[in-house]
């Protein structure tokens, strides 16, 4: 890894830490706002997926903290602890939005359908990517075809993060859209809702930029070595 990229990675690992900070803070604080509706995060997930015409997809509960996530393969919504029992508005809040992710599969949102496809290329590239381009930068002046591999390979999970943008922001303007208009939430939890939200929404936001800075670094350097070797 050269200075410059090392450099560029302390740096979005900096902010990627902030964002991760304020995010659990922004979390655990909404944790102790209780919803006026009573419901627990479980019976928002449930709530929302009728609303929505949606009865072939599960609620689950999952392991970890903040682990929530849309499983479109086997159509779950998997919900950790906190969130599937939880009656605040940080846990309806993380329902909602998983919820979202059903409704997009259900209405064919293309931006989930592309992601969903990328999958597999991506979890092939993860497992080598690192070594390509490890490889690619001691083998610059020899070699420089390999760095070129590893490009083509990170350039794939950087697809993979900007695709994932608008995959998450819908995704949280279908929840705060339902939560509005099903009015569990009055305007005062629906505003921390929104909040928590947000934040979620920027580490996708700060792990995309870091990746789209790397690649073109990458870039840069693959470009320098060819026109030495011209």
């Amino acid at each position: 890894m050269t200075p410059g990229i090392m450099f560029l990675s302390l740096i979005f690992v900096g902010i990627s830490m902030l964002v991760s900070y304020i995010l659990k803070s922004k979390f655990q604080a909404y944790s102790q706002v209780p919803t006026s509706s009573g419901l627990t995060g479980k019976q928002v997930a449930d709530k929302m997926l009728r609303d929505n015409q949606i009865y072939d997809v599960q609620v689950r509960e999952t392991e970890g903290f903040l682990s929530d996530h849309y499983n479109p393969a086997d159509k779950t919504v998997n919900l950790s602890p906190d969130v599937y029992s939880g009656a605040n508005v940080a846990a309806a809040a993380v329902a909602a939005h998983e919820c979202g992710h059903a409704v997009q599969h259900a209405a064919a949102y293309p931006w989930l359908g592309l992601r969903s496809k990328l999958v597999p290329a991506v979890q092939f590239s993860s497992s080598l990517v690192s070594w390509v381009l490890l490889a690619g930068i001691f083998l610059i002046n020899t070699f420089p075809q390999l760095l070129l591999g590893g490009i083509i390979l990170f350039a794939i999970t950087t697809l993979f993060a900007l695709i994932t943008l608008p995959v998450e922001f819908d995704a949280s303007r279908r929840a705060l859209a339902w939560l509005d208009n099903s009015r569990i939430m009055p305007a005062a939890e629906h505003d921390k809702a929104k909040n928590a939200l947000w934040w979620a929404a920027m580490t996708y936001v700060v792990a995309a930029l870091a990746s789209v800075a790397t690649l073109f670094q990458y870039i840069l350097i693959y470009m320098g070595a060819r026109n030495r070797n011209n």
